[in-house]
């Protein structure tokens, strides 16, 4: 036994394990307080490194959650602002189809009818310049792709929507974003008209000549009747003036002595269907030729300034053949002398682009676009008479009602395929994101609050431990620090 009194280990042990215990006492009622398994890096380097990234994409993922909803109420602005359009157009189209009642209209009726049109179509420009989400104009072309003809003489009307389908180069085909660039055109197949060739007349037949033969002529389903003193050209006449009905007009070759009847129309969608049973103009066993729609292959730029491969066709959803559209509904109105295939490409319009970006993901890049076409009445309607849109329409023109049908229905079909591309977004991309990005952050966090949050049962047990190792360490302290007294018996 060896007793000492300046060096009392039994004192110092019992003080290191009582510091010892008093340290872990004071961390789990740290951990206990905070409700944190880690509150500082000591506590668990490699814990608080992957628990604060975890942090960080879970503020993320709640904002992109909130970035959505915010994007989501955008988008019903714009969609809400184009439903009135869409009732000012309907409202427009009425007006047209009571204008085009000539028989029954006089120039006073007609008159307030434009008027009416003109009042709709201010309206469409108000709502254009004005909707926007906060301080954000959303229909004014800011927030989408604007088309512009470069060469009137060639095309008569261009839109571009915000995506194209086409091909880069030599890679599979995909979806693009159109971008700011010149539209390039090369048709490589010319659209053609419908026709009906009859038999040479006789020899030194002139438009003079009178037609001695009487009989009926039904040219798709409307007939011409002659009495046999009507001279050829007085018979083509009566058939011209039927030509908005019939759809068909007739010409006659001095050189050839040939009555061709032909289609207004170009395309495979208008025909020449004649019956002339008692030969008055030699097309009782007419040659008929069907309409060939036009093709053409045509560039366009995407965001990145890539030259993007798009196939036009003619003559899609009954249209003429030289109102070109690709898989997308963008449209290009081919004039005559842009009908032709000589394999040249013509620089023909220019597309600027803007967009909606929105950062939808909680890291970079995670971003999703929309774009939103200028709905002024200058862009509406195009692509269907050439050099017209929805800003020209006059009801009161000879031939303005009908002009103004096909304007308005090919604007209504803009204004549709806008809402439709923007409640896809909606509800594809927004809504499908906002649940995705839910999920996600539901089990970034449990992960992250596995990692940095205390369990309580767990640490209780500890904090008990640690209590009673400090009680207990003091008491043996005491002890410790009263065993030198035992000397004193040795001096007596």
């Amino acid at each position: 036994m060896s007793l000492r009194i300046n060096t009392n280990m039994s004192a110092l042990n019992a003080l290191r394990n009582v510091q010892n215990a008093s340290d872990g006492f004071s961390r789990s009622i740290e951990k206990l307080a905070s409700g944190l398994r880690i509150n500082r890096a000591g506590d668990d380097p490699a814990g608080l490194i992957r628990s604060e990234d975890l942090r960080a994409q879970i503020a993320g993922l709640e904002q992109a959650i909130s970035n959505s909803q915010d994007a989501t109420n955008l988008v019903k602005t714009a969609e809400g602002a184009l439903e009135e359009v869409h009732n000012l157009l309907r409202s427009m189209r009425q007006l047209a189809v009571a204008s085009g009642n000539t028989g029954t209209n006089d120039l006073t009726a007609l008159q307030a009818n434009q008027n009416q049109i003109r009042s709709a179509i201010n309206s469409i420009n108000r709502i254009a310049e004005q909707t926007q989400f906060g301080t954000k104009k959303l229909l004014d072309g800011s927030a989408g792709v604007s088309s512009a003809v470069t060469d009137p003489t060639r095309i008569g009307g261009v839109f571009f929507g915000g995506t194209v389908y086409g091909q880069i180069g030599a890679a599979t085909a995909a979806e693009y974003t159109v971008g700011t660039g010149m539209v390039t055109v090369e048709v490589t197949q010319e659209a053609t008209r419908a026709s009906a060739a009859g038999a040479a007349l006789a020899t030194g037949t002139t438009l003079s000549s009178v037609i001695t033969t009487a009989g009926t002529i039904v040219i798709n389903g409307v007939s011409v009747t002659t009495d046999g003193t009507e001279t050829l050209g007085r018979i083509l006449d009566k058939i011209n003036s039927l030509s908005s009905v019939t759809g068909v007009v007739a010409e006659y070759n001095d050189r050839t002595r040939v009555v061709t009847l032909r289609a207004t129309e170009y395309g495979s969608n208008f025909r020449v269907d004649v019956s002339d049973s008692a030969n008055v103009l030699g097309l009782q066993s007419a040659t008929v030729t069907a309409g060939q729609d036009a093709r053409a292959t045509v560039t366009v730029k995407d965001v990145n300034g890539n030259d993007i491969t798009v196939y036009f066709t003619g003559g899609i959803g009954k249209t003429s053949g030289l109102r070109l559209s690709d898989a997308r509904g963008n449209v290009i109105l081919l004039k005559e002398r842009g009908n032709v295939d000589n394999n040249t490409a013509y620089a023909v319009a220019r597309t600027t682009a803007g967009d909606v970006t929105f950062q939808i993901g909680a890291n970079a890049g995670q971003t999703a676009q929309i774009s939103i076409n200028n709905m002024r009445a200058s862009q509406l309607g195009t692509g269907v008479v050439a050099g017209k849109s929805l800003a020209d329409i006059d009801v009161t023109k000879a031939g303005g009602a009908e002009e103004a049908l096909k304007i308005i229905d090919a604007a209504i079909q803009q204004v549709s395929k806008l809402r439709g591309d923007m409640g896809a977004f909606q509800k594809n991309v927004l809504e499908s994101n906002m649940r995705s990005l839910a999920v996600a952050k539901e089990n970034l966090t449990a992960t992250e609050s596995a990692i940095r949050d205390v369990n309580f049962a767990e640490e209780i047990s500890r904090f008990t431990k640690f209590q009673i190792l400090q009680q207990a360490g003091m008491s043996v302290l005491g002890q410790a620090n009263f065993a030198p007294q035992g000397v004193l018996q040795l001096i007596r």
